[in-house]
Protein backbone atom coordinates (compact mmCIF):
# COMPACT_ATOMS: atom_id res chain seq x y z
CA UNK A 1 0.00 0.00 0.00
CA UNK A 2 1.38 3.37 -0.73
CA UNK A 3 1.60 6.18 1.43
CA UNK A 4 -0.99 8.31 -0.46
CA UNK A 5 -3.44 5.04 -0.39
CA UNK A 6 -3.48 5.18 3.09
CA UNK A 7 -3.65 8.44 3.96
CA UNK A 8 -6.83 8.94 1.59
CA UNK A 9 -8.52 5.90 2.94
CA UNK A 10 -7.41 7.20 6.67
CA UNK A 11 -9.15 10.91 5.33
CA UNK A 12 -12.40 9.00 4.26
CA UNK A 13 -12.80 7.46 7.48
CA UNK A 14 -11.93 10.54 9.79
CA UNK A 15 -14.67 13.01 10.75
CA UNK A 16 -14.43 16.77 11.94
CA UNK A 17 -14.60 17.11 15.50
CA UNK A 18 -13.57 19.80 18.38
CA UNK A 19 -11.17 17.38 19.54
CA UNK A 20 -9.53 17.00 16.35
CA UNK A 21 -5.76 16.85 17.52
CA UNK A 22 -5.47 13.48 19.15
CA UNK A 23 -7.31 11.89 16.04
CA UNK A 24 -4.63 14.11 13.40
CA UNK A 25 -1.71 12.23 16.04
CA UNK A 26 -2.82 9.21 15.72
CA UNK A 27 -3.09 9.42 11.62
CA UNK A 28 0.33 10.58 11.84
CA UNK A 29 1.57 7.42 13.60
CA UNK A 30 -0.27 5.47 11.03
CA UNK A 31 1.45 7.47 8.36
CA UNK A 32 4.99 6.92 9.93
CA UNK A 33 4.19 3.31 10.09
CA UNK A 34 2.37 3.35 6.55
CA UNK A 35 5.78 4.74 5.25
CA UNK A 36 8.21 2.53 7.27
CA UNK A 37 6.22 -0.04 5.53
CA UNK A 38 6.53 1.13 2.58
CA UNK A 39 10.54 1.88 3.21
CA UNK A 40 11.11 -2.05 3.84
CA UNK A 41 8.80 -3.41 1.76
CA UNK A 42 10.71 -2.44 -1.65
CA UNK A 43 12.43 -5.19 -2.51
CA UNK A 44 15.40 -2.99 -3.91
CA UNK A 45 15.97 -2.06 0.10
CA UNK A 46 15.28 -5.54 1.11
CA UNK A 47 18.52 -6.80 -1.51
CA UNK A 48 20.64 -3.90 -0.35
CA UNK A 49 20.06 -5.10 3.35
CA UNK A 50 20.79 -8.96 2.24
CA UNK A 51 23.60 -7.31 0.41
CA UNK A 52 25.06 -5.66 3.68
CA UNK A 53 24.80 -8.79 5.83
CA UNK A 54 26.49 -10.61 3.40
CA UNK A 55 29.63 -8.72 4.50
CA UNK A 56 30.36 -9.93 7.96
CA UNK A 57 29.77 -13.76 6.26
CA UNK A 58 32.31 -13.22 3.45
CA UNK A 59 34.97 -11.38 5.59
CA UNK A 60 34.66 -13.90 8.18
CA UNK A 61 34.61 -17.05 6.37
CA UNK A 62 37.86 -15.50 4.12
CA UNK A 63 39.45 -14.73 7.76
CA UNK A 64 38.88 -18.08 9.03
CA UNK A 65 40.47 -19.87 5.91
CA UNK A 66 43.32 -17.53 5.57
CA UNK A 67 44.45 -15.23 8.44
CA UNK A 68 45.49 -12.02 7.65
CA UNK A 69 49.31 -11.16 7.57
CA UNK A 70 50.87 -8.03 9.37
CA UNK A 71 48.91 -4.81 8.56
CA UNK A 72 47.16 -6.38 5.47
CA UNK A 73 43.75 -4.96 5.16
CA UNK A 74 41.10 -3.09 6.49
CA UNK A 75 41.63 -1.78 10.17
CA UNK A 76 40.50 -4.68 13.04
CA UNK A 77 40.97 -7.08 10.36
CA UNK A 78 43.75 -8.36 12.31
CA UNK A 79 42.39 -8.52 15.90
CA UNK A 80 38.99 -10.81 14.65
CA UNK A 81 41.38 -14.05 14.71
CA UNK A 82 41.98 -13.36 18.58
CA UNK A 83 37.75 -12.19 19.24
CA UNK A 84 34.93 -12.15 16.81
CA UNK A 85 33.48 -9.66 18.12
CA UNK A 86 36.26 -7.13 15.74
CA UNK A 87 34.49 -8.52 12.67
CA UNK A 88 31.58 -6.53 13.54
CA UNK A 89 34.14 -3.25 14.11
CA UNK A 90 35.64 -4.55 10.50
CA UNK A 91 32.55 -5.07 8.66
CA UNK A 92 31.45 -1.41 9.20
CA UNK A 93 34.64 -0.25 8.12
CA UNK A 94 34.31 -1.75 4.83
CA UNK A 95 31.08 -0.67 4.23
CA UNK A 96 30.86 2.86 5.41
CA UNK A 97 32.81 3.93 2.78
CA UNK A 98 30.17 3.23 -0.07
CA UNK A 99 28.03 0.31 0.39
CA UNK A 100 25.95 2.33 3.76
CA UNK A 101 25.63 5.18 2.36
CA UNK A 102 24.52 3.75 -1.03
CA UNK A 103 21.62 2.01 0.60
CA UNK A 104 20.96 5.28 2.68
CA UNK A 105 20.82 6.85 -1.13
CA UNK A 106 18.12 4.67 -2.78
CA UNK A 107 16.30 5.17 0.54
CA UNK A 108 16.34 9.22 0.93
CA UNK A 109 16.77 9.57 -2.96
CA UNK A 110 13.07 7.49 -3.40
CA UNK A 111 11.18 9.98 -0.61
CA UNK A 112 10.20 12.56 -2.41
CA UNK A 113 10.78 12.11 -5.74
CA UNK A 114 9.48 8.49 -5.91
CA UNK A 115 6.11 9.92 -4.97
CA UNK A 116 6.28 12.46 -7.27
CA UNK A 117 7.22 10.04 -10.19
CA UNK A 118 4.43 7.75 -9.81
CA UNK A 119 1.63 10.48 -9.59
CA UNK A 120 1.25 9.63 -5.32
CA UNK A 121 2.80 12.77 -4.11
CA UNK A 122 -0.37 15.44 -5.23
CA UNK A 123 -2.51 12.95 -3.28
CA UNK A 124 -0.82 13.19 -0.54
CA UNK A 125 -0.83 16.85 -0.09
CA UNK A 126 -4.35 17.43 -1.32
CA UNK A 127 -5.85 15.62 2.17
CA UNK A 128 -4.97 17.50 5.07
CA UNK A 129 -1.13 16.50 5.48
CA UNK A 130 0.98 19.44 5.31
CA UNK A 131 4.17 19.25 3.55
CA UNK A 132 6.68 19.58 7.08
CA UNK A 133 4.85 16.64 8.49
CA UNK A 134 5.41 14.80 5.53
CA UNK A 135 8.95 16.00 5.12
CA UNK A 136 9.16 14.64 8.64
CA UNK A 137 7.81 11.33 8.06
CA UNK A 138 9.60 10.73 5.24
CA UNK A 139 13.19 11.84 7.42
CA UNK A 140 12.58 9.62 9.61
CA UNK A 141 11.48 6.55 7.93
CA UNK A 142 15.08 7.04 5.87
CA UNK A 143 16.66 7.51 9.39
CA UNK A 144 14.98 4.38 10.38
CA UNK A 145 16.30 2.40 7.74
CA UNK A 146 19.76 3.46 7.75
CA UNK A 147 19.97 2.41 11.44
CA UNK A 148 17.97 -1.24 10.87
CA UNK A 149 21.05 -1.31 8.22
CA UNK A 150 23.77 -0.99 10.33
CA UNK A 151 22.37 -3.13 13.27
CA UNK A 152 21.36 -5.92 10.68
CA UNK A 153 25.34 -5.45 9.83
CA UNK A 154 26.51 -5.86 13.76
CA UNK A 155 24.24 -8.39 14.93
CA UNK A 156 25.37 -10.62 11.57
CA UNK A 157 28.85 -10.01 12.42
CA UNK A 158 28.30 -11.09 16.01
CA UNK A 159 26.56 -14.41 15.38
CA UNK A 160 29.51 -14.64 12.65
CA UNK A 161 31.94 -14.01 15.48
CA UNK A 162 30.53 -16.01 17.35
CA UNK A 163 30.74 -18.98 15.40
CA UNK A 164 33.76 -18.78 13.84
CA UNK A 165 36.32 -17.03 16.26
CA UNK A 166 37.22 -17.36 19.71
CA UNK A 167 35.19 -14.77 21.97
CA UNK A 168 36.03 -13.50 25.84
CA UNK A 169 37.70 -10.81 27.11
CA UNK A 170 38.56 -8.09 24.21
CA UNK A 171 41.55 -5.94 24.28
CA UNK A 172 40.97 -2.02 22.91
CA UNK A 173 43.09 -0.18 20.94
CA UNK A 174 44.50 1.63 23.97
CA UNK A 175 45.58 -1.88 24.89
CA UNK A 176 43.03 -1.79 27.96
CA UNK A 177 41.22 -5.41 28.67
CA UNK A 178 37.67 -5.44 28.81
CA UNK A 179 34.69 -7.79 28.94
CA UNK A 180 32.80 -9.40 26.14
CA UNK A 181 29.43 -7.90 27.97
CA UNK A 182 31.30 -4.60 28.04
CA UNK A 183 32.78 -4.82 24.61
CA UNK A 184 29.07 -5.76 23.22
CA UNK A 185 28.35 -1.70 24.82
CA UNK A 186 31.05 -0.63 22.54
CA UNK A 187 29.95 -2.53 19.75
CA UNK A 188 26.09 -0.84 20.07
CA UNK A 189 27.48 2.39 20.85
CA UNK A 190 29.51 2.19 17.31
CA UNK A 191 26.46 0.68 15.77
CA UNK A 192 25.10 4.35 17.18
CA UNK A 193 27.52 6.58 15.82
CA UNK A 194 27.73 5.52 12.14
CA UNK A 195 23.51 5.57 12.15
CA UNK A 196 23.78 9.41 13.10
CA UNK A 197 26.98 9.33 10.70
CA UNK A 198 24.10 8.05 8.15
CA UNK A 199 21.78 10.71 9.00
CA UNK A 200 23.60 13.42 7.33
CA UNK A 201 23.20 11.38 3.99
CA UNK A 202 19.83 11.20 4.64
CA UNK A 203 19.33 15.27 4.84
CA UNK A 204 21.31 15.41 1.83
CA UNK A 205 19.20 12.72 0.16
CA UNK A 206 16.16 13.70 1.35
CA UNK A 207 16.97 17.48 -0.49
CA UNK A 208 17.92 16.37 -3.45
CA UNK A 209 14.80 14.27 -4.23
CA UNK A 210 12.85 17.40 -3.81
CA UNK A 211 14.65 18.82 -6.82
CA UNK A 212 13.94 16.58 -9.05
CA UNK A 213 10.86 14.00 -10.07
CA UNK A 214 13.45 11.11 -11.30
CA UNK A 215 13.75 8.69 -8.62
CA UNK A 216 17.10 7.08 -9.59
CA UNK A 217 18.88 10.72 -10.05
CA UNK A 218 18.64 11.82 -7.13
CA UNK A 219 19.73 8.26 -5.69
CA UNK A 220 23.04 8.55 -8.00
CA UNK A 221 23.46 12.41 -6.83
CA UNK A 222 23.46 11.52 -3.85
CA UNK A 223 25.86 8.28 -3.77
CA UNK A 224 28.19 10.76 -6.13
CA UNK A 225 28.00 13.75 -3.39
CA UNK A 226 28.89 10.87 -0.85
CA UNK A 227 31.87 9.55 -3.37
CA UNK A 228 33.27 13.14 -3.71
CA UNK A 229 33.27 14.31 0.24
CA UNK A 230 35.36 10.84 0.73
CA UNK A 231 37.72 11.25 -2.39
CA UNK A 232 38.49 14.99 -1.06
CA UNK A 233 39.29 13.83 2.13
CA UNK A 234 41.85 11.72 0.89
CA UNK A 235 43.69 14.38 -0.68
CA UNK A 236 46.38 16.16 1.25
CA UNK A 237 46.34 19.44 -0.57
CA UNK A 238 43.34 20.83 -0.04
CA UNK A 239 43.57 19.67 3.71
CA UNK A 240 42.18 23.11 5.09
CA UNK A 241 38.44 21.92 4.04
CA UNK A 242 38.32 18.27 5.35
CA UNK A 243 36.96 19.42 8.76
CA UNK A 244 34.33 20.77 6.76
CA UNK A 245 33.59 17.65 4.62
CA UNK A 246 30.53 15.06 6.22
CA UNK A 247 32.15 12.17 5.65
CA UNK A 248 35.23 13.40 7.34
CA UNK A 249 34.17 12.31 11.18
CA UNK A 250 32.56 8.58 10.04
CA UNK A 251 35.69 6.44 10.90
CA UNK A 252 36.23 8.50 14.30
CA UNK A 253 34.07 5.81 15.93
CA UNK A 254 37.21 4.16 16.48
CA UNK A 255 37.73 6.50 20.14
CA UNK A 256 34.92 4.56 21.34
CA UNK A 257 37.37 1.52 21.52
CA UNK A 258 39.85 3.06 23.83
CA UNK A 259 39.67 3.38 27.32
CA UNK A 260 39.01 5.89 28.60
CA UNK A 261 36.88 6.86 25.08
CA UNK A 262 37.89 9.87 23.57
CA UNK A 263 35.05 12.02 23.34
CA UNK A 264 36.63 15.06 21.31
CA UNK A 265 36.56 13.69 18.02
CA UNK A 266 33.14 11.61 18.24
CA UNK A 267 31.66 15.28 19.63
CA UNK A 268 32.82 16.76 15.99
CA UNK A 269 30.98 14.00 13.90
CA UNK A 270 27.70 14.91 15.85
CA UNK A 271 28.39 18.33 15.54
CA UNK A 272 29.42 18.19 11.68
CA UNK A 273 26.44 16.32 11.15
CA UNK A 274 23.71 18.56 13.05
CA UNK A 275 25.32 21.46 11.22
CA UNK A 276 24.59 19.39 7.51
CA UNK A 277 21.26 18.49 8.94
CA UNK A 278 20.94 22.37 9.24
CA UNK A 279 21.18 23.31 6.06
CA UNK A 280 19.89 20.80 4.19
CA UNK A 281 16.77 19.78 6.03
CA UNK A 282 15.74 23.63 5.96
CA UNK A 283 16.96 23.63 2.39
CA UNK A 284 14.70 20.94 1.56
CA UNK A 285 11.20 22.09 3.80
CA UNK A 286 11.50 25.68 1.44
CA UNK A 287 12.11 23.31 -1.77
CA UNK A 288 9.11 21.61 -0.36
CA UNK A 289 6.75 24.33 0.43
CA UNK A 290 7.37 26.36 -2.88
CA UNK A 291 7.07 22.98 -4.99
CA UNK A 292 4.70 22.98 -7.94
CA UNK A 293 3.31 19.56 -8.04
CA UNK A 294 1.78 18.38 -11.44
CA UNK A 295 1.44 14.55 -10.90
Amino acid sequence: MSTSRFVGQTMVGSRPSSAAARPNRSAELRLLRSELRLVFGRRRNLALMAVLCSFPVLIGTAVRVSAPSGGDGPPFLSQVTDNGLFLVFTSLTVLLPFFLPLAVAVASGEAIAGEANIGTLRNLLVVPVSRTRLLVVKYVSTVVFASVCTAAVAVVGVVVGLVLFPHGDATLLSGTTISYEAALWRALLVALYVTLMLAGVCGIGLFISTLTEVPIGAMAATAVLTIVSQIADSIPQIHMVHPYLFSHPWFNFGDLLRSPISWHGLQMGLVTQVAYLAVFLPLAWARLQTKDITA
